[in-house]
């Protein structure tokens, strides 16, 4: 038997019926990303969950290095924004692209924020902002803020432009 190497916290998400489609669908998003095991309910854990023996229970996947378990566990359990995935971008392009992708069939929140098609929430935030948004002079922070609070998806070039007036 080899040694299976184990990130020490793994964010493991619970779906209705969707954990396959969804590990795909996130895979597919994120450059650096993979499957990395799937798991079928056997007899017991069909017994036990009520889901037919041989479909998907976990499928264990990977983005930008980041591990994540998906669980077909039923409609037991739903997502919230209290929980939600930051991603940093370095520029507009990667801003552009994640939040196009993520929230195709998704829902539109604000800040930068938004919901995929699961309900699952996600930050698509530019690493400048947490500069900005830290700078010593509280005016120019508090310009970039108001901007912010403006923002669906967050612009690079209109924070910028508030920081520097």
């Amino acid at each position: 038997m080899t040694k299976t190497i184990v990130q020490k916290i793994t964010p493991h998400l619970w779906f209705d019926n969707d954990a396959e489609e969804a590990a795909k669908f996130y895979t597919s998003i994120f450059k650096n990303s993979k499957i990395i095991d799937i798991a079928r309910y056997g007899e017991a854990g069909s017994e036990v969950s009520g889901r037919p023996k041989g479909t998907v229970m976990t499928v264990t996947f990977e983005l930008e290095g980041q591990r994540f378990m998906a669980l077909n566990g039923g409609p037991v359990f739903k997502f919230s924004p209290a929980i939600s995935f930051l991603v940093n971008c370095e520029t507009q392009q990667e801003v552009d692209e994640l939040w196009e992708k993520l929230s195709k069939s998704g829902e539109i929140v604000q800040c930068g924020w938004l919901k995929d098609k699961y309900g699952l929430s996600w930050q698509i935030v530019p690493n400048i902002l947490g500069e900005m948004l830290q700078d010593k002079d509280v005016k120019r922070s508090e310009r970039v803020m108001k901007a912010l609070l403006q923002m669906k998806k967050i612009d690079i070039q209109t924070l910028k432009q508030t920081y520097a007036e």
